[in-house]
């Protein structure tokens, strides 16, 4: 519920939701397996009113360096997590995650959790 509260919060201050695109794969490939079509339907419409992010070359060149210092300090996370965390730092959003033992990793990034008040 905390989760839904902060997001109408932003959606009122911002008007609109960013996601990376890989972001976007993830919630859509989890929905496809699980069959759940109704609420796919539901998160495309959603995503189609909002905004997804694009993997540039940019954010390419960001995770590489997010990658090497933290294959360096031998904290290394998964490559769509170092996807999503470079698109935020590119774009200079903060990044909403339950996930914030891997993504504190990530020097420079903000994190949000929407879950907890």
């Amino acid at each position: 519920m905390q989760a839904v509260i902060h997001a109408k919060a932003y959606l009122r201050e911002h008007g609109e939701l960013s996601f990376s695109l890989i972001t976007y794969y993830e919630i859509l490939r989890g929905l496809k397996v699980k069959g759940a079509s109704v609420q796919r339907d539901k998160f495309e419409r959603m995503a189609s009113k909002n905004e997804i992010l694009p993997i540039t070359t940019q954010v390419i060149l960001r995770a590489t360096d997010i990658y090497a210092d933290l294959s360096r300090r031998g904290a290394l996370i998964g490559d769509a997590d170092i996807l999503i965390a470079a698109t935020a730092l590119e774009y200079g959003l903060a990044l909403t995650t339950n996930n914030t033992r891997h993504y504190g990793q990530v020097p420079g990034l903000t994190l949000q959790n929407w879950l907890f008040p």
